[in-house]
């Protein structure tokens, strides 16, 4: 039989197979006897470009996070939303693989998100926030949004939208009261909540942007 012209296999091809099989099937189910399978070959050959299944699961982490994309604008009075944005974009890239976001918390890529803190940063200094406070915002962003978008990644798609669920008024009628009392979607409370720590964080009179 002749050698095929082109590889069985890639690291690309491994990695989109592996984030496809664990959002179809789940995290809990993953093995590499069952990505071999569903690739058509047998374990050993993914030896080849995987020393083992962790880095494998590193690769998946990396890839959900590379389709979290920063807004390009982030000028005058946009750089609130710029980090709105970010956010938001992070938390579509982890709902899309829901399945898979317990694999963030083990392999989370620091190297990725170093480069978007360096850009948090610049976007900071641009518009005047002092030095000072800059490292504040982007840690307590970076924990506000990982711990809220990993939270809602564990529930169902009705338990989202719902915010909280199995809330009896008459057991918890203060809770049950605000929630009756809300408009917002999930996705514009996580925002808005965003919003809350910038506006907390940043006194606008401090503000002295940078000279071109």
């Amino acid at each position: 039989m002749p050698r095929p012209s082109q590889p069985l296999l890639s690291r690309r091809l491994v990695i989109e197979t592996a984030l496809r099989l664990i959002d179809e099937e789940g995290l809990e189910t993953f093995s590499l006897p069952r990505l071999a399978t569903r690739l058509q070959v047998r374990t050993p050959s993914l030896y080849h470009h995987f020393t083992d299944k962790a880095e494998i699961l590193a690769a998946v982490a990396r890839e959900i996070v590379l389709e979290a994309r920063p807004p390009s604008e982030h000028l005058g009075d946009a750089w609130m939303e710029w980090f709105v944005g970010l956010g938001l974009s992070f938390r579509r890239a982890v709902l899309r693989h829901s399945n898979a976001a317990l694999v963030l918390l083990q392999y989370l890529p620091r190297d990725v998100l170093t480069e978007v803190y360096e850009e948090a940063a610049t976007v900071l200094a641009d518009v005047g926030v002092p030095a000072e406070q800059r490292l504040l915002i982007i840690d307590g962003l970076d924990k506000m949004v990982l711990g809220a978008v990993l939270t809602e990644a564990m529930k169902s798609p009705a338990d989202r939208a719902r915010i909280f669920s199995g809330v009896e008024p008459e057991k918890l009628p203060a809770l049950a009261t605000a929630m009756d009392a809300n408009s917002r979607s999930a996705a514009e409370i996580y925002a808005e909540s965003l919003r809350c720590l910038l506006r907390g964080a940043v006194n606008p009179a401090d503000l002295v942007p940078a000279q071109p």
